[in-house]
């Protein structure tokens, strides 16, 4: 066991003294703000896991509040006990260090740890007094800290109230512990009536003497009882053991804290395992829940957790609504009892304190048994599921001359679809040579005229004309095959960006007046000056232009509207061009999206325009058709969606 000791308390100085090297009297900043700053003085003293804990659990939750000022780290590295009569001069250094810096003067200081409230609160009136103060992870009891000449191993301090007695601190909110002794004394007394005696342990650290200090403080209340300390500051863990041991007959002990004896020894729970194995069968409470779960029987203790958070939203209400609006909290007390320790000491019918909670309870059978449960209720399942398999297998057995005869016809239909493909393909590769072939033989046949000498230039000029308008025409006709093509393949990436959709049909109706073969007069139609739109703006206008295109060759005189609507409640926008020329009958409607459909066979065009814009408005979410109600001529609409969903494939 020495040599468990001795490692252990090896290995906590080798941390403490890394924390020293990096810390200790380096401020720690987070964040930047012109404001006043934040001071966090922490005493960082062995209990480093919670103090580190609580800092990082405020600053996450200070800055998810929004905080803004800046926030500085002081840790005091409050190593042991014996360091005590430096912590005042220390914790004046840094208050004065901060409060006389004229560029940045703390607007709060934060303490934590029960080594830095104790050194604050030591410090002159006048020096506590100028900053506002939020206290955590302390205790409403503590002692003054005393003079540099004191021996401290015989150091009787008094215990006094930090927010009753000393009120000219300014301490504006805070979380602390409030230990209660009497009613502890009345829980001893309850289970143990004929107690004469209370043996307090307390280790030593600062802690321990601070609960020393309010025991013999509330001892004075129970004239009838005798109080026996057992001091960590005169002790070791073997000597108080060897004391506990020859403890007098009626003695109940109370524990207050044990991590450091008198060398400056550390101890885990192995230092109260010691101490029981000294004297196991003496009645055991606990003011602070050290040893419960394996000694003490029960106590009226703190319910310890991490106060981070809520200090976090203190400061931040501070500084929102006043000093007004927050105030110093006390962290609840409970009464907790070791199951196994009431059965063993004959308590397992008492009446005990309502809300109290238990430790060492025994596992109900569904969590002690949960693995052997879940096996049963797997191989439940999966003997379930072979049983619905096979009864799967007979129905679908019990159908297979069903599903032959459902196969039959599907393949019948398949050929059907097969042949009807065919035909398809046949009628395009058909229509597709005659719309090559009437342009290329104008081309050819005109070509060859060009070659005989005795043309005159007006002819000449004729004739290029002609072979520019079908080489055009037979451009045009081959670009709309690869567009259908390539739509149909998915093989067209669209590009998406936001655009003024009001300017953008400006532009294109300026273009197809401009381009115009028609004395139709070309307006705009649109309720808004502007709108922005997310789209592919290519798109847009390949499928505006066509429209307009077809509007103009079959509207001589009148006029071409371009008109734009927006429908928010259906989330779309509607685009239509409405003509006033020979119009389209109702039964030919429907046949106009069709490949190489024309309505005159012997108008200018490839016949796949209408099929293209059909193809890519699908792709942009939205649908095309002709306006049965238009009587004027023909109306085109076709709608965009307000919010497109734009796919991964479709980014560029």
């Amino acid at each position: 066991m020495n040599a468990f000791f001795v490692r252990t308390k090896i290995s906590f100085y080798i941390i403490l003294f890394i924390c020293t090297v990096f810390s200790w009297g380096t401020p720690i900043h987070a964040a930047v703000s012109s404001e006043g700053s934040i001071l966090i003085i922490s005493s960082y003293n062995p209990e480093t896991s919670q103090t580190s804990k609580n800092i990082s659990a405020f600053l996450d939750e200070y800055k998810l509040l929004g905080g803004e000022r800046s926030v500085v780290i002081e840790n005091m590295n409050c190593k042991s006990f014996s360091d005590a009569l430096l912590w005042k001069e220390q914790m004046r250094k840094i208050i004065e260090k901060y409060s006389n810096n004229p560029t940045d003067v703390p607007s709060l200081i934060i303490v934590l740890g029960q080594e830095a409230w104790s050194a604050y609160l030591s410090q002159p009136k006048g020096l506590v007094t100028k900053i506002p103060v939020i206290c955590g992870m302390v205790s409403r009891n503590t002692v003054i800290l005393p003079e540099d000449n004191v021996y401290l191993p015989d150091w009787e301090p008094k215990s006094v109230d930090a927010f009753d007695d000393l009120k000219d601190c300014n301490i504006v909110a805070g979380y602390s512990y409030d230990y209660d002794v009497d009613k502890n004394i009345q829980l001893i007394q309850d289970f143990y009536p004929k107690t004469k005696h209370i043996a307090f342990i307390s280790d030593n650290s600062y802690g321990g003497v601070t609960m020393q200090a309010l025991v013999k403080k509330k001892m004075k209340k129970h004239a009838d009882l005798d109080l026996i300390l057992l001091d960590g500051r005169k002790h070791t863990i073997y000597t108080v053991s060897d004391e506990i041991s020859h403890l007098p007959e009626n003695t109940s002990i109370l524990l207050g804290t044990w991590r450091v004896d008198k060398n400056d020894g550390y101890f885990m729970r192995n230092a109260t395992y010691a101490m029981e194995a000294a004297n196991p069968t003496i009645p055991t409470f606990t003011l602070a829940s050290i040893g419960l779960g394996h000694w003490a029987l029960g106590g009226y203790t703190p319910c310890y957790r991490e106060i981070g958070k809520d200090i976090a939203n203190q400061v931040v209400n501070y500084f929102k609504n006043g000093k007004s609006k927050v105030n110093l909290k006390f962290i609840a007390n409970q009464y907790s009892f070791d199951i196994k320790k009431l059965e063993e000491k004959g308590f397992k019918g008492k009446i005990l304190p309502s809300g109290s909670v238990f430790v060492n309870e025994d596992i109900p059978f569904w969590k002690e048994y949960k693995y052997l449960i879940y096996s049963i209720i797997v191989a439940f399942f999966l003997l379930l599921a072979v049983l619905l398999i096979t009864l799967l297998f007979l129905m679908r057995t019990s159908k297979l001359k069903d599903s032959l005869l459902i196969s039959e016809a599907e393949l019948r239909e398949a050929k059907d679809r097969a042949e009807e493909s065919s035909r398809l393909k046949t009628s395009f590769l058909a229509n597709m040579s005659h719309e090559i072939r009437t342009p290329l033989n104008a081309i050819v046949g005109f070509a060859n005229v060009l070659a005989i000498e005795d043309n005159s230039a007006e002819d000449l000029k004729k004739y290029f004309e002609i072979i520019r308008t079908n080489s055009d025409l037979l451009l045009n006709l081959i670009n709309d095959i690869l567009d259908i093509s390539r739509l149909e393949a998915g093989r067209i990436k669209f590009a998406f960006e936001e655009c003024d959709i009001v300017s953008l049909c400006q532009i294109i109706l300026s273009s197809a007046e401009y381009a115009r073969k028609t004395e139709a007069k070309f307006v705009l139609d649109t309720p808004i000056e502007s709108f922005a739109l997310v789209t592919d703006i290519q798109r847009i206008q390949q499928i505006l232009i066509n429209l307009l295109s077809n509007a103009s060759k079959f509207t001589s005189k009148g006029q071409i509207v371009l008109g734009i609507k927006i429908e928010k409640e259906k989330n779309r926008i509607l685009f239509s061009v409405s003509d006033t020329g020979c119009g389209i009958p109702l039964e030919k409607q429907k046949l106009v999206f069709e490949r190489f459909e024309k309505l005159n066979e012997y108008a200018q065009g490839t016949g796949l325009g209408l099929s293209i814009c059909k193809l890519t408005v699908d792709r942009l979410g939205g649908d095309i058709w002709i306006d049965p109600d238009y009587t004027e001529g023909a109306r085109f609409v076709f709608s965009h969606p307000l919010n497109i969903t734009i796919s991964a494939e479709e980014q560029i």
